[in-house]
């Protein structure tokens, strides 16, 4: 690249504003569906400075960021096309690189270029793992689907900064919410989701197995608390304020697979079968990917967590529209109309210490009508199961 052009690249990626700031909770939350997705236990938001990266998403990553001299980001963006590395250990090009031999222990990684509307190339939406892997065309389009999501978001963060600084108030306003969500999951899920790096880490090493009984139950109860930080951050926002939504031709397939994949490990550790009906071709709406997505986890968790041992939840995809069946307790009709209602907890929730903190479907309603959709639950009753269904508008 041409100095020149590498100086409006520089320019375009220092007007984000994000270079040592709190990370937006938005690429945080993409970062965590792609790790779902792809089964890592690492994924970022990279964007490359001239000396350095910093990760403005990040899920499992030890640190914000790190020099280029090992960075599998960087090659991505100078290349200016995906990359995958099987196994970096044995690839002669990385296997001596700081961050294979030594943490995070990159031993697999997939990355696609993060490429603004101006043609720029940020640097690269990427899913890495401590374990040799393997991944699909299917996988690398929904990691292209969420780079272009990725850097749409930032577009849209750094308009709202413009905004703001132009005195729009009600820009202003979602600003500063969204400067404080980030301050907040900064000091709270950061620390956490580390510790979860290193256990991941703990974990493999064969020396420790005797304390393996010690290490699951530390490991079950960060990730638990990460997704309360999550949900706190997203339904305590104010009623008031617009959900900043970035709208695009998203395919509810997809929407539908990256949910369900990030409550896999919570389905398999209680034995609950998730079976995704199938579905002929793409089902295309306007709308959010990652916020859609966040939906149907939330309905598929709540499906999952009601559902006994040895149940089965059913996901749908329909035209405008996904539904989960479940065959758990099911709710009574007085409960009904309550359910969307933030930290509302049924008495089925509460007699049997049901997870969470009543705010998943809260999260989901929300979400839709941010969306001028909606968000619908159903049952017969007690013992006779659940269906939750969020419809979109063609």
């Amino acid at each position: 690249m041409s100095a020149v052009g590498e100086d409006a690249r520089l320019a375009a990626v220092h007007s984000y504003h994000l270079l040592g700031a709190p990370r937006p909770v938005v690429l945080d939350e993409l970062t965590r569906l792609a790790s779902a997705v792809f089964e890592t236990s690492i994924s970022t938001v990279t964007l490359v400075g001239r000396e350095r990266q910093w990760f403005a998403g990040n899920t499992g990553m030890p640190c914000d960021g790190g020099d280029l001299n090992s960075s599998f980001c960087r090659m991505v963006m100078d290349r200016r096309v995906s990359l995958v590395v099987p196994d970096a250990l044995g690839d002669p090009e990385h296997r001596d690189w700081p961050n294979v031999v030594g943490a995070p222990h990159i031993r697999f990684y997939a990355g696609v270029p993060l490429v603004d509307e101006d043609g720029h190339v940020l640097g690269a939406m990427a899913v890495m793992d401590d374990r040799p892997g393997e991944v699909g065309d299917r996988q690398m389009d929904m990691l292209a689907t969420m780079a272009r999501q990725a850097a749409g978001h930032l577009s849209a963060i750094r308009n709202r900064r413009l905004l703001a600084a132009v005195g729009d108030e009600l820009s202003r306003a979602i600003s500063r919410e969204e400067d404080f969500v980030a301050a907040v999951s900064h000091e709270l899920r950061t620390p956490v989701t580390t510790i979860q790096g290193y256990l991941e880490l703990l974990v493999d090493n064969d020396e420790l197995a005797p304390y393996q009984r010690l290490i699951d139950p530390i490991q079950r109860n960060g990730e638990r608390l990460v997704r309360m930080v999550d949900h706190l951050l997203a339904g305590t926002r104010p009623a008031a304020a617009p959900l900043p939504l970035l709208r695009a031709h998203t395919d509810l397939v997809a929407v539908a697979e990256a949910g369900v994949a990030a409550v896999r490990v919570t389905a398999d550790q209680r034995d609950v079968r998730i079976e995704v009906e199938p579905t002929e071709g793409t089902l295309k709406v306007p709308g959010d990917f990652t916020r859609l997505s966040q939906a149907a986890e939330h309905l598929v968790r709540n499906a999952v967590l009601f559902s006994p041992t040895g149940a089965r939840v059913t996901v749908r995809v329909l035209p405008g529209a996904i539904e989960v069946t479940d065959e758990g307790a099911g709710i009574p009709p007085d409960e009904l109309p309550h359910v969307a209602e933030r930290f509302f907890r049924g008495r089925h929730a509460r007699e049997q210490a049901v997870p969470g903190v009543g705010l998943g479907l809260s999260i989901a309603d929300r979400i839709m009508r941010a969306h001028n959709g909606t968000m619908s639950v159903t049952s017969a009753g007690a013992d006779q199961g659940t269906t939750a269904r969020i419809t979109m508008p063609v």
